[in-house]
């Protein structure tokens, strides 16, 4: 398994009162396997991404991610987990202005030390998405679907063992939400596990499998999907 979740609990006050961002939740994604994770604002989905990602701790529970606790790592070896085993697609934008596509997908290379030639890659995975001609250009110049495409290039870098994708086509278009709900089956074709969050019924039939988490639970969610109105 590329990620194995058990029991996993994030709990925060409001005032006198505990709640549960997450509750006990149990997840399991298989290498090449696509899991999209449904479910409306608020309801534990980020909180869950994040806790993964190791960018938050659980309150209690297991992350294990290619055979690694994360929750044992320090904060260097988090760090280096995030960079190399990781690959996080953003909900809107995060590239850096003042950095061409090319220079923005490059950065997660610098940011460890790692092998190989980081041009190559980035201007492969430009070309694999279809956005080469776009290399030199900055991206106040780019469409809300060639920034995704450029997120998405950026977070293959480093060649993580899993995609985290946070609500990756909310501001998109129908037709780029398609083309981008379709790179992301390829992806996952060859050989990267991905785990997507959104609250859009329309792209959970490009994955292999449906959750849906509410009030921090989650639960499969072929059937419950059936009379959902999210």
């Amino acid at each position: 398994m590329v990620l194995t979740i058990k029991n996993l609990t994030k709990e925060y006050m409001r005032g006198n009162t505990a709640f549960y961002a997450v509750d006990n939740v149990n997840l399991s994604i298989d290498r090449s396997e696509f899991v999209s994770i449904i479910g409306r604002s608020g309801s534990g989905k980020s909180t869950l991404l994040n806790m993964i990602a190791g960018l938050i701790k659980p309150t209690s529970g297991s992350i294990s991610v290619d055979g690694q606790d994360i929750l044992a790592l320090n904060d260097k070896c988090i760090s280096l987990y995030r960079n190399s085993k990781i690959g996080y697609v953003p909900q809107g934008n995060t590239a850096l202005g003042d950095l061409t596509v090319l220079d923005n997908v490059r950065l997660p290379f610098y940011l460890h030390k790692h092998m190989g030639d980081p041009t190559s890659k980035a201007l492969s995975l430009l070309e694999q998405l279809g956005i080469s001609h776009l290399a030199k250009m900055f991206p106040k110049h780019l469409s809300g679907g060639e920034l995704r495409r450029v997120f998405i290039a950026r977070a293959l870098i480093n060649d993580p063992v899993m995609l985290i994708a946070d609500e990756p086509t909310s501001d998109l278009d129908a037709e780029t939400t398609i083309e981008i709900m379709e790179l992301f089956s390829q992806i996952a074709k060859k050989g990267t596990s991905i785990l997507l969050v959104t609250h859009e019924l329309d792209t959970i039939k490009y994955g292999d499998s449906v959750y849906v988490m509410e009030k921090g639970k989650l639960t499969r969610g072929d059937s419950v999907l059936l009379t959902s109105d999210f």
